[in-house]
């Protein structure tokens, strides 16, 4: 079954209807005013609120109740339904539809006793222990908080809202679930032509290996079509990486008629208005662009007051936790999850920003809060990743990278990196499966 934009958008309404909790009878039309007010009673028990529903919220709700169903425990998210970003390049070019992608987030609230509150998190008031939403207050004894990413537009544009917006609107990087997918996957499949340029953000940012991936799809789509275009891919690292040589194989080999791909290529200027780009690498001119911005830890990590300092205590851009257990050092009962944790170690700086990496925090943050609760010191454990990525669909070959953790005799972090270069179609059952035991450990 293939869902449309106008049958998503339904969809989502009619979700959106029926996710929102039971308030008392009022006056006042529904959401005005209602801030002050308590979104739900006090707990019973001991209460954890997870803010955001992404790979790690969803997880860390189903896993907490799980372990510990005596647990009152709330998701907030202010999506209606939930849309997988990972897999997201392969609906672009229509290897999927939106049905694989999306995911209702009531019959799993329902199924496991947890409580999904579709409304937006707009303030935090840490030491009353308290989070403000749009629909009112909730009063929480564990918060997790799994942000995402927020588009650093401000590199850029500096105070200038006008470029910011029109870049969103127009030239939209798709990294965060919401209609911007909708209206890359239009341009793309409506390009008639020219030059398509991409902007990569620079390192930490969600998916490293993903731009690489939605390159050579859009590249084999252009190629399938006889589309009389290039794609640019301008890189401000090296070379590709991860899996750095399966992707250069796939630029030489299967798309050197389409894609362009320019290392070192750090962005200086960014005009939308006028479709030019300054970098490191040279200028650039576009009929259309895919432009990435810088990331940073999503908004709700900046709200909250989570956000690491460097050595000059300027902020950092991410959450500073504690690398081994994922909490803030002065709120221990403050946890951040997947894409917006900072620095874990100085041995290679960041976990990779993956919905798998986020799948395993939240399993990981569950059971240390599952074991608090009961009165017990949590032992440490660490995530691994693994990622798929799709180059090529006639015949349809993925490559991969997998990552392990460890601790070595210094108490530091260690990452394991194996790229898996070379393209083949058994990677891609491995994908497709992959993905289904995450479905299934999300919303199964």
């Amino acid at each position: 079954m293939t869902i449309n934009r106008r049958q998503f958008l339904a969809a989502s309404a009619a979700l959106g209807v029926g996710s929102a909790i039971a308030q008392p009878t009022s006056p006042l039309p529904f959401l005005i005013n209602m801030q002050s007010a308590p979104l739900l009673p006090k707990a019973a028990g001991k209460r954890v609120v997870i803010c955001g529903g992404g790979w790690g919220g969803v997880t860390a709700a189903k896993h907490l109740r799980l372990l510990d169903p005596s647990l009152d425990v709330v998701l907030l998210e202010r999506n209606p339904v939930f849309f997988s970003c990972p897999m997201s390049n392969k609906w672009l070019v229509d290897v999927v539809d939106a049905q694989f992608l999306t995911h209702s987030y009531l019959p799993v609230a329902q199924k496991y006793g947890y409580t999904y509150v579709q409304t937006e998190v707009t303030a935090f008031e840490r030491d009353k222990k308290r989070v403000i939403t749009a629909q009112g207050w909730v009063d929480y004894d564990y918060l997790i908080i799994g942000a995402g990413i927020r588009y650093n537009y401000e590199t850029w544009f500096g105070n200038d809202r006008k470029a910011a917006d029109y870049t969103k609107a127009m030239f939209p990087a798709a990294y965060i679930p919401n209609a911007e997918h909708f209206r890359l996957k239009q341009s793309i499949q409506n390009f008639e032509g020219g030059d398509l340029v991409m902007t990569l953000p620079p390192p930490p940012h969600r998916c490293p290996p993903s731009p690489y991936e939605r390159a050579c799809l859009i590249a084999d789509l252009f190629k399938r079509r006889k589309v009389k275009g290039k794609i640019t891919i301008l890189d401000p690292k090296p070379s590709p990486a991860p899996i750095t040589g399966g992707f250069k194989e796939a630029f030489e080999n299967l798309y050197k008629d389409q894609i362009v791909y320019v290392p070192k290529a750090t962005i200086q200027e960014v005009d939308p208005f006028n479709k030019k780009i300054k970098t490191a690498a040279g200028d650039f001119r576009f009929d259309h662009s895919i432009l990435m911005a810088p990331h940073q830890a999503g908004d709700m990590a900046w709200k909250a007051g989570v956000i690491g300092k460097n050595a000059e205590g300027k902020p950092t851009g991410w959450a500073g936790v504690d690398p081994f257990f994922l909490n803030l050092k002065d709120d221990p009962d403050t946890y951040v999850i997947g894409d917006a944790v900072g620095v874990v170690s100085p041995l290679f700086n960041f976990y990779p920003k993956a919905g798998h990496v986020a799948n395993a925090h939240a399993r990981i943050v569950a059971k240390y809060i599952a074991e608090r609760v009961k009165g017990r010191e949590p032992k440490y454990a660490l995530p691994d990743n693994l990622c798929f990525m799709m180059v090529n669909t006639e015949p349809r070959e993925d490559i991969a990278v997998r990552f392990k953790y460890w601790v070595n005799d210094k108490g530091l972090i260690v990452q394991d990196q194996d790229d898996d270069n070379l393209r083949r179609d058994e990677l891609v059952t491995e994908d497709f499966q992959w993905y289904g035991r995450m479905v299934e450990d999300m919303f199964g």
